[in-house]
């Protein structure tokens, strides 16, 4: 992709324990939208939702920026801040070309899709950050339908989390699916790391009904589960669901590529498996457990990918979606995983938070993280 010679993008972190004192911040904080600013990214924490149209009035009013995407979430990313359990606002100005990006309003979700496939026809491929509340994206089928009518765009982007998750284009919204697509011409690097090891090798489901894996390998599930987490696990599966997860194996992926799903429950009069998705047979399917030093290892992986891939050129900007149970819970309560991010690539305005699903390449992941710079 061709770099798109617009200037730098700039951040803002605001926060304070009353909300409305949040909105009132971004009198003081902004004088206008520098460097040609046309998009605004925006994600809150969940004790902020009440005040997200205000606020968006406010950005509007103060940075002359009128299209903002983004999330509310139970925590947000801010530079090298994570922000939990307060109002907080991180917010980023991006300057694009005036035809090379196009929002993608909540509603009719006909209509988005009409809009978006005329979009592709004019500038086929690049790249769409989208959000949306899990019922949207997964029981409506709005992400599946979206990669169906743009299947040559890559998609990343999250599900909004909190007791009140909204995601943002222009207003706020509790429903459909919302963001921004991006043409080819702006330049971007994308990855995504994995919070989860495998623990034993992959197996082929050769008999499920829904979300129950009843036999893989011709054997019983639970057989099979048994065996790969070992004689110490296996003695208290009722335990395992904190530890232990399913993986999905990514069809056509050449790089062992996976998405975790919750192990929900287990049958052991019959051996079966209950997972957190549906299952097709035939597709691989294998275990693993969550471990906080292959995650640190493996966002590492992904930061020094990213820097050769990028090499001596600028980051203007970027958007990292992180899984609500990675964060304070995996990598501690000192903003570790976003620090990392910067240790490696250097300090650019970063926004993010932390969802309920996270989206990379059209897929719904778990556990991950997905990293959006633009450059």
């Amino acid at each position: 992709m061709t770099h798109t010679g617009m200037g730098a993008f700039t951040s803002a972190c605001l926060t304070d324990a009353d909300p409305r004192t949040v909105v009132a911040q971004c009198r003081t904080r902004f004088s206008g939208a520098p460097g040609g600013a046309n998009l605004g990214f925006l994600y809150v924490t969940d004790a902020l939702v009440p005040e997200l149209d205000p606020l968006l009035e406010a950005l509007r009013a103060v940075t002359g920026v009128q299209h903002w995407v983004g999330s509310s979430g139970i925590g947000i990313c801010a530079d090298d801040r994570e922000i939990y359990d307060a109002p907080a606002a991180a917010i980023m100005l991006g300057a694009f070309a005036p035809d090379s990006w196009m929002a993608l309003a909540p509603g009719d979700f006909t209509a988005v899709l009409g809009r978006a496939g005329a979009w592709q026809a004019r500038f086929p491929g690049g790249l769409g950050l989208v959000h949306a509340h899990g019922s949207a994206a997964v029981q409506d089928g709005h992400l599946q339908r979206l990669n169906e009518r743009l299947g040559d765009t890559f998609f990343v982007g999250g599900l909004s989390s909190g007791d009140a998750a909204s995601h943002i284009s222009d207003t706020a919204a509790q429903s459909g699916l919302s963001g921004a697509l991006f043409a080819p011409e702006v330049a971007v690097a994308v990855d995504h790391t994995q919070g989860c090891t495998p623990i034993g090798p992959r197996h082929r489901i050769s008999s499920a009904e829904r979300n129950i894996a009843i036999t893989l390998d011709e054997r019983p599930a639970l057989d099979v589960l048994r065996e790969d987490v070992g004689e110490i696990m296996a003695r208290d599966l009722s335990r395992a669901g904190n530890y232990i997860f399913a993986a999905l194996g990514v069809p056509g992926s050449d790089t062992g590529d996976y998405m975790v799903r919750n192990l929900i429950g287990v049958d052991e009069t019959h051996g079966l498996i209950a997972i957190g998705d549906y299952l097709d047979e035939h597709t691989e399917l294998m275990f693993c457990r969550r471990d906080g030093n292959s995650a640190r290892e493996d966002l590492e992986r992904m930061t020094h990918a990213l820097r050769r891939r990028i090499g001596n050129r600028p980051i203007r900007g970027g958007v990292y979606v992180s899984c609500l149970a990675r964060g304070r819970h995996q990598f501690g309560s000192d903003s570790e995983e976003v620090r990392t991010i910067q240790d490696t690539l250097g300090r650019f305005p970063l926004v993010g938070f932390f969802a309920n699903g996270e989206i990379y390449n059209g897929r719904l992941y778990g556990y991950t993280g997905v990293l959006t710079l633009f450059i």
